[in-house]
This record gives structure tokens, sequence and C-alpha cells, in this order.
């Protein structure tokens, strides 16, 4: 009988991930459609829209799921995904990227990105070994998410161009948007009450669910967002768009999640998890500063490093 429960619990949990990861691709496409669209309407450039709108877009998913999980008790789902997410994002999407078309970028064109990516990787780190990220340090990353915005807005102008009283509305997509977002919601709920669910089933803890199947769900809009600008050769969008969402991932997500709740952050994080990001953020970081060029190769070693971590989180834990 209790073979018969576990088995039932875990199709229900497999249906349930299926379902909440489909509306998160769905309405993170939505997401990021329209708000390029009600953008490129307004007149800002196309770089300001990769690297804020578009990487903002793209780690909604992220957002709505660590925020929920962490409202709803489960915080190692909500650390897991924002870690795993940001290793995703380079050991996954940057790697199918490249083995599509080899990245070519402007290094100086990068530099400053590149370095708020590895200070929000530090405060990150910080808040991991002291094991609580308090409501004061999440409004404390919300005002440096900010800043680079700011940063953004001010570094890479505003194509501004002549009203047209004909132009295109942008009401239509600004509607669209807000349904992206509702089904973002719905998506997040219905993949961490399945992903709970399953690792109950199975006997696997929350912070490796987070950490593995919640990530590569919720990184799958930057991933499908990423292949498309890899086959048309847009090598600075794939780049840009990137480090933006690593650079959101732990300065809104991490964030909103602990203004909405403190964060309890699992002392298990500290022991592994850790130090695998921060020596992918780094080894990111080393190509973008120094080699301007993520050829084909070192995307299918990434890739490899992404499948190995994947599978020692299931081994080790």
């Amino acid at each position: 009988m209790h073979e018969l429960e576990t088995y039932q619990l875990t199709v229900i949990a497999v249906g349930a991930i299926a379902f909440g990861v489909y509306l998160l691709v769905i309405g993170g496409d939505w997401t990021v459609d329209n708000a390029v669209v009600v953008a490129e309407r307004a007149g800002l450039s196309k770089y300001f829209i990769a690297a804020t709108v578009v990487a903002f877009g793209t780690s909604a998913p992220e957002l709505f799921t660590s925020v929920n999980a962490n409202i709803s008790g489960y915080p190692g789902i909500s650390v897991g995904n924002v870690i795993g997410s940001n290793i995703a994002n380079i050991l996954l999407v940057i790697a199918v990227s490249a083995m599509i078309a080899p990245l070519v970028f402007n290094r100086k064109d990068v530099r400053v990105d590149t370095i708020v990516m590895i200070g929000a990787t530090a405060a990150m780190v910080v808040a991991i070994l002291s094991g609580l990220l308090p409501r004061w340090g999440g409004f404390a990353m919300v005002a440096a998410i900010v800043l680079y915005i700011l940063y953004q807005y001010k570094a890479h102008k505003l194509d501004v161009e002549e009203t047209d009283e004909d132009a295109p509305s942008a009401v239509a997509p600004g509607l669209m948007l807000i349904v992206g977002i509702l089904t973002l919601l719905v998506g997040s709920e219905i993949l961490v009450q399945g992903a709970v669910a399953g690792g109950v089933a199975l006997g696997v803890p929350e912070a490796v669910i987070g950490m593995t199947m919640i990530a590569f769900g919720t990184s799958l809009p930057e991933l499908t967002a990423c292949v498309a600008a890899a086959r048309k050769n847009h090598s600075d969008m794939i780049i840009g768009g990137i480090i933006g969402s690593n650079i959101f991932n732990i300065l809104s997500v991490m964030a909103f999640a602990a203004i909405a709740k403190p964060l309890v952050i699992d002392s298990r994080f500290a022991t592994y998890d850790m130090y695998i990001v921060v020596a992918v953020t780094l080894l990111f970081a080393v190509l973008l500063l120094f080699a301007g060029r993520i050829g084909r190769l070192a995307g299918a070693l990434m890739a490899f490093g992404y499948l190995a971590f994947f599978g020692v989180q299931f081994i080790l834990y």
C-alpha cells in the first residue's frame, strides 16, 4: 500500500513539475517578447533591453519560484534555485549557444557588467556563509540592482525617435506582459509543490531539487532565447543577457525572497555548491575579460561540466 501511494505521488509530482515548467516557459516567452515590444515602442535602445528588460524577464521564473518557495517554507529550494540557475546559465546556456555558433564579443563592452556579476556573487557568498539573508540585506541588494539599471541606462543612451501618431500602441503588448507574469505566478506555484512532492516521494532533499530540476526548469527561458540568438549570430545579446540574468538572480531573486521572509540558508550550500558557483562564475569572468571569444570546444567542455554537476548532486545527497 505504501509503495502504491509513493508511486502515485511520484507520478502526480512529475506531472506537476512538467506542467509547471511548461507554464514557466510560456510565461517567460510572453513576458520577454512583450517587454521587448513595449520597450522598443517606448524608444529604448536594444542593448539596454538585452541587459535589463530581457535579463530581468528571463529571470522572472526564478524570481516567482524562489519567493513562492521561501514563503511556503522551503528556503532550500529558493536558494538552490538561484545557485543552480546561475550555474546552468553558464555551463548549459552559454555552452549550448557556443556549440551552435562561437560567441565573439568586445571585452571592453562587458567589463563593468562582469565586475558587477563578480560583486553580486561575492554578496551571495557572504549570505551563504552567514546562514541568513535578512530583510535589510534584501533591500540593500535591491538598491544595488537599481543602481546597476541606472548605470545601464546612462552608459547605453536611449534611441529616442520622434513620436509618430500612427505608431503602434504599447497597450496590447502591455496587457500580454501582465498575462505572462500571471502565468509565471501560476507556473511557479505548481512547480514548487510538484518538486516538493517529488522530493518527499523519492527521499531527495529540497535543496537538491532546487539545484537541479527547478534550476533547470527556470533556466529554460534563457536557453530558448539564447539558442534563437545564436542561430542569428547575436553574440552580444547572448553574453549581455546571461551576465544580466546572473546579476538579477542574486540581486533581485534572492533579495525579494528575503524581503518577503528572512531567507534561512542551509549550511550544506557552504560545503560544496558555493564553491562550484564561485568557480564557474570566475571561469566565465576570465573568458569575458581576457578571451573575447567562447568557441565550440569550450562550449562542449562546459556542457559536460554541467552534466557532471547535475549527476553529482544526486550521488552526494
